[in-house]
């Protein structure tokens, strides 16, 4: 069975061409999608989010089979669409053409096919020309490609750096905006400039304090993993997007290389981030990783080596916790599963490494609230502080630079 109790089925196949159908499919709604694809075959997407403002279709969305899923009257196959709705309707569309995490290798001539018949399309459906986007990593622009702006709406087509030229294919993605779109995703398609946008001083005002206690960041974007070892990349997706940077996990998995078959260690996890930090305009804040002794130590990195400093007992641990929550500033957690409880009790991962993201805390009950990157449903769940502690092997912060 699949996540939420719906059979996985043995062949199924969608064009995904309603969301880039320029410019009627501005006035999709939830429930008019759901309708749509329902009506094509049940269990083609998944909800991401309780609230229906995000959707994910995906070839790879069950375990037992590949989803056909293609765009532009067939000629385009693809990996993954993510629909985001914003108002009651269609804001921004996310279409994963190829990424190397779902999709076996291509070679440069399926490459260069995919992106001139995605090109074609756009240019014909906004009305406009492409203008060139260029790599500038001391901008923090890490992709190359192409971008769209018309009255209709704007569009941006971006690969990695030298997939266009020959070098290793990691990525091809496509992001379709209304003409007022809202969100960081849509503000980082009209920038000129890479990493994150969004200052630290804004950012303890995404605090909710309601009357149970509970305070947390309400407003981090949800993205599933699937069925990849994509924990840290996705975790850092959500991150990311809530500071404004527009980078998705396989981005993401391709420059900190992310290995989906490889374990999930908080050493590995650290040393992907680090790789990946500066590049987004971000700072890598690591609060504790677990020693050869077990026990959490401050840790530092100079020159790519590791330095174990000073213990943190679990009255720092949950200060620290408590003090960047109320910046605003969202933790990446890492752990061994199924060793403690916690509310609601909705593993689909019942044990090994893994990745979530601390959101809040509770000092009246004394828990921490966290989320995991596995949909709707995974928003919002609760575990005593002090099983925190223990289950810990590694507490992140990455934080933006800009104050």
């Amino acid at each position: 069975m699949a996540q939420g109790g719906v059979a996985e089925p043995s062949e199924l196949s969608a064009k995904v061409d309603l969301l880039a159908t320029i410019p009627n499919n501005w006035e999709l709604t939830p429930e008019a999608f759901e309708k749509h694809f329902n009506a094509e075959n049940k269990g083609l997407f998944r909800w991401l989010t309780k609230d229906r403002t995000r959707a994910k279709l995906s070839r790879t969305l069950y375990s037992n089979t590949d989803i056909q899923l293609t765009i532009f009257e067939e000629n385009v196959p693809i990996e993954e669409v993510i629909a985001d709705f914003s108002g009651g309707k269609l804001n921004l569309v996310t279409v994963s053409i190829y990424n190397r995490g779902d999709g076996a290798a291509i070679t440069l001539q399926d490459f260069k096919t995919r992106q001139m018949a995605v090109g074609k399309a756009i240019s014909s459906r906004l009305g406009a020309r492409a203008s060139a986007r260029r790599a500038n990593r001391q901008q923090g622009l890490l992709t190359e490609g192409f971008s769209w702006e018309s009255p209709s709406g704007m569009a941006v087509l971006e690969s990695n750096e030298g997939a266009a030229s020959g070098e290793k294919i990691e990525f091809l993605r496509l992001r379709l905006a209304r003409p007022n779109a809202t969100g960081s995703l849509a503000a980082a398609m009209k920038s000129s400039r890479g990493g994150t946008s969004t200052r630290v001083s804004e950012l303890p005002a995404n605090l909710t304090r309601d009357g149970d206690g509970n305070v947390f960041i309400a407003n981090l974007p949800m993205v599933d993993q699937g069925n990849k070892g994509y924990c840290l990349p996705a975790s850092t997706q959500r991150v990311f997007e809530y500071y404004g940077i527009s980078a998705d996990m396989h981005q993401i998995a391709q420059v900190g290389e992310s290995d989906p078959t490889k374990g999930t260690s908080s050493m590995t996890m650290s040393k992907e981030l680090d790789k990946i930090d500066f590049l987004f305009k971000t700072r890598l804040s690591i609060i504790g990783m677990s020693s050869g002794d077990g026990n959490l130590s401050e840790v530092k990195i100079e020159k790519g080596e590791y330095y174990v400093g000073k213990s943190v007992d679990e009255r720092k641990f949950q200060k620290s916790i408590q003090s960047l929550i109320d910046e605003g500033i969202p933790l990446l957690w890492s752990l061994e599963l199924g060793k403690y409880p916690e509310e609601p009790n909705l593993n689909p991962q019942t044990s090994g490494g893994h990745m979530r993201i601390i959101i809040g805390y509770n000092s009246k009950t004394e828990r921490i609230i966290f989320t995991d990157s596995w949909g709707a449903g995974h928003e919002f769940k609760t575990m005593k502080a002090g099983d925190v502690y223990l289950a810990t092997k590694g507490l992140f912060a990455l934080k933006p630079t800009l104050r």
